[in-house]
């Protein structure tokens, strides 16, 4: 009689008994460190924008959220010593890639700054949250807390409605805007899984078993996408 068993829920996912791999682990280290390496960027410019900041009320509300980036940091950095890494040699093969999305949605003003919180770092954010399913829990469980908001989104949000709502013609800019967020963020994740081995070895199944096929990848892009698009929306802009 044929077995009418489904295939077990749990095959091709990851659990601390991995980390005994080597490539597992390398894999980890370099996820672990381009995530690392875009808090504490985020921690820099998002203080750094902050001057952009209308009032001395805001500006506290973007130290702090700047604040919070340092914080998950120096998380992320004590998880990669934690499995044997160093934390500045895992971030440094991502620090050109990083750096060039950064000076590639540089904004201009505070409403620009705004929306490079609520959607361009929404975005990274989510890319994240999907491939934190390809690690093991406790790794999953440190990715998961340090890519929660903390209200950012929701503050970046309200400010970008009054603004909105004070000059109709801001909304089309920041439509605009967007637009070229997100089209260099997801320009950037490709080229960073596919700048580095490791990196790629833990995202993409070339035969391990373990990590996205290439509907899989395909289908997280569209994923990021509709995601990117309902929160343009929830704005009443168009993506």
């Amino acid at each position: 009689m044929a077995d009418d068993t489904p295939p077990d829920p749990a095959a091709g996912i990851r659990t601390e008994a991995d980390l005994a791999d080597p490539a597992y682990r390398q894999g980890l280290l370099a996820l672990l460190g381009v995530l690392a390496y875009g808090e504490l960027v985020g921690f820099l410019t998002i203080a750094q924008e902050a001057g952009f900041a209308p009032s001395t009320q805001d500006r506290v509300t973007a130290a702090r959220i700047a604040t919070q980036e340092f914080g998950h940091y120096e998380r992320l950095a004590a998880r990669i010593a934690e499995l044997g890494g160093d934390p500045h040699k895992a971030m440094a093969p991502f620090v050109d890639a990083v750096d060039d999305w950064h000076r590639r949605a540089a904004p201009t003003d505070w409403s620009e700054a705004l929306m490079k919180v609520y959607a361009g770092n929404s975005i990274a954010n989510d890319f994240y949250r999907e491939v934190s399913e390809l690690v093991d829990p406790q790794t999953r469980e440190l990715m998961l807390e340090v890519l929660e908001d903390s209200g950012q989104v929701e503050f970046a949000a309200g400010e970008l409605r009054r603004a909105i709502a004070a000059d109709e013609r801001v909304a089309g800019r920041l439509a605009l805007w967007g637009r070229r967020l997100i089209g260099e963020a997801l320009s950037q994740a490709q080229r960073v899984a596919a700048e580095n081995d490791d990196l790629m070895g833990l995202l993409v199944d070339t035969g391990s078993g373990y990590g996205l096929d290439l509907g899989g990848w395909m289908h997280m892009f569209t994923r990021l996408t509709d995601a990117h698009t309902a929160r343009m929306e929830a704005l009443g802009l168009s993506a």
